[in-house]
């Protein structure tokens, strides 16, 4: 008998394409039209399932929204000799790009997708035509992982914890961190997110992620470049309820370091392109419009 839960992963495989990008199966999620596209990087422990409210609404205001699997979550491969870290992640988009024929994007980034995303940036400036920050981190060697990623950090505990924190536990800390209090996502919506995190490999490369952080001075200075003193513009998108990457701290960094005085604040929490996405993409478009080249 089909679930709901197997509906809903068929209707979210059917809305994207698998692309081979050096040997790697990865899975890519798209809508709408558009010559320069709106690339969304998306974090953990999710996957391009988490921009699928997005993607119609960029769609919507005349955009391609192109959101692909990073390896080791979603529908992309898992591969055991990949390199997880931030760097081996950035390059692997880069590489996705390549395949997909596309040139410049507009780069929209969150959680670990910032530095995934910021990594291409500061190797390929010229490809960013602007550069859309959702909470994230930018100074790399202060970030510290939020309590319920903590575990993560620990051989053995790690296991354990990622076997104990599904179905009801997942559920209960993604509306408590990461969804606007009265969400509509709905509880199956929570369980594909679960699923996608461990999907063929049972969280093995999801746990190699988890070990690969490159939270180095190094890091934060390139990180810093990427977003600082930019041939592209720059914004900063806040949730203003996130528990996990606070305003306080990660917000207001941001904000200092591309130079701003405040993030624009949004409903939601963590994940908030689940409960802002029309928001997200209103901002999206203005950035855009207000530096494209006017013809008379």
């Amino acid at each position: 008998m089909r679930t709901d839960l197997d509906a809903l992963l068929d209707t979210h495989r059917r809305a994207g394409h698998f692309i081979d990008v050096g040997g790697i199966r990865t899975f890519v999620r798209e809508e709408g039209h558009g010559s320069v596209p709106v690339v969304c990087i998306h974090g953990v422990p999710v996957s391009s399932f988490l921009w699928r409210r997005l993607l119609p609404e960029l769609a919507d205001r005349g955009l391609r929204g192109v959101a692909p699997d990073l390896p080791g979550l979603g529908l992309s491969d898992r591969p055991a000799d990949f390199d997880y870290s931030w760097t081996g992640l950035g390059l692997h988009v880069e590489r996705t790009l390549d395949a997909m024929g596309i040139d410049q994007c507009h780069l929209v980034v969150h959680d670990i997708g910032g530095p995934v995303g910021f990594e291409i940036a500061a190797r390929t400036p010229e490809r960013i035509a602007s550069l859309t920050i959702l909470n994230t981190m930018i100074e790399a060697h202060t970030f510290r992982k939020p309590w319920p990623m903590r575990p993560f950090q620990y051989p053995v505990l790690d296991r354990l914890w990622l076997a104990g924190s599904r179905g009801p536990v997942y559920r209960t800390l993604m509306r408590r961190i990461g969804l606007a209090q009265g969400s509509t996502v709905t509880d199956t919506e929570i369980d594909l997110h679960s699923m996608l995190v461990t999907y063929t490999d049972g969280g093995r490369a999801f746990l190699r992620i988890m070990h690969s952080f490159e939270t180095t001075r190094a890091k934060t200075a390139l990180y810093t470049a990427a977003v600082s003193d930019t041939p592209y513009p720059v914004q900063v998108l806040w949730a203003a309820d996130d528990p996990a990457l606070t305003l306080q701290k990660y917000g207001r960094i941001a904000a200092r370091i591309v130079g701003i005085d405040e993030p624009v604040l949004l409903p939601g929490r963590h994940f908030f392109p689940e409960d802002s996405a029309p928001a997200i993409a209103d901002h999206i478009r203005s950035l855009i419009e207000r530096n494209s080249p006017r013809t008379h």
